[in-house]
């Protein structure tokens, strides 16, 4: 089943083989290192930093999981991270990525990889939330198995626009509508988390996580935030240094082009299997107002 699943067509193999090549070779020029660049917030025992920092591991068990943060805290950037997500019988797991700030009205921009039993498919979970407020839900299955090898999951947030991108192919794209709220008066960091969710995860919580599988392990590598660092109530982006300030930052002005949005409606066409825009019987009094919205 997962052969028959992941089978690619020609376009598919190109767009993945190429993308995957370029991000890992750029990723690899400018990682960080996680003894520098990350906190571990939780399981402190089940998160391995190797290979003089520059791969880190994190592990769940049946006495729980694990996770870490960005020491820095960031308003806007270009975030990326390669991850190979846990092989095998993953049911009931859940590898969150994702943006975040603290408090009751927070901001979130979410990448989660919902496990599944051996041979099916993971499910990306992609969500925005604004001010304490979510429900702006889309999911994908992957057009190639997480599991074996590395690939590269970004977020761009400019004061315009977020786009999820996976190995460089634009998936999803959250642009600002004028009174609508949008992610940009908090400050975030990033945060990736293993745990155990397996009340909901897995087919709608009725498969349970089987921990005679355990320890479930997702592994990282080439974390690199090209970023507007936020410390001490001000951003690294306002300098006047022009190495840091928003002249030095391409994402800013970044948009898709035919290309990129060819490719994104590809991945939406073939792979999305849930889009809260199109689900009138969840919000039956009326859709979130972005969707409804001359495109």
């Amino acid at each position: 089943m997962a052969a028959s699943f992941y089978a690619l067509s020609s376009r598919a193999t190109t767009w993945m083989l190429l993308s995957t090549l370029a991000s890992s070779f750029l990723m690899a020029a400018s990682a960080g290192n996680f003894y520098n660049d990350v906190d571990i917030i939780w399981g402190q025992e089940k998160v391995e930093i190797l290979n003089n920092g520059n791969d880190l591991t994190l592990n769940l068990d049946k006495s729980g999981g694990s996770g870490f943060q960005s020491k820095n805290e960031y308003q806007f950037g270009k975030i990326d991270m390669q991850i190979k997500l846990v092989p095998g019988n993953s049911a009931g797991t859940v590898t969150a990525y994702y943006l975040s700030s603290k408090g009751e009205k927070w901001d979130e921009i979410d990448f989660e990889f919902l496990g599944n039993v051996s041979g099916e498919p993971y499910t990306l979970h992609t969500n925005v939330i604004c001010q304490g407020q979510g429900a702006r839900e889309q999911q994908f299955h992957l057009w190639f198995d997480p599991t074996v090898d590395f690939h590269t999951y970004s977020i761009l947030w400019s004061p315009e626009r977020i786009i999820f991108y996976v190995d460089d192919i634009p998936i999803r794209e959250f642009e600002k509508v004028e009174n609508l709220p949008f992610p940009e008066n908090q400050a975030m960091r990033i945060y990736s988390t293993l745990w155990n969710a397996d009340d909901w995860a897995t087919q709608g919580g009725r498969v349970k996580t089987d921990w005679s599988y355990a320890p479930f392990t997702a592994s990282y590598r080439n974390f690199n935030a090209d970023a507007c660092v936020w410390s001490n109530g001000a951003s690294s982006c306002n300098s006047n240094d022009p190495s840091t300030g928003w002249s030095s930052k391409p994402w800013v002005w970044q948009r898709l082009d035919d290309g990129k949005r060819g490719q994104m409606k590809w991945v939406q066409d073939n792979y999305m299997i849930y889009d809260y825009c199109k689900d009138n019987k969840r919000f039956s009094q009326g859709l979130a107002p972005e969707c409804t919205r001359a495109k």
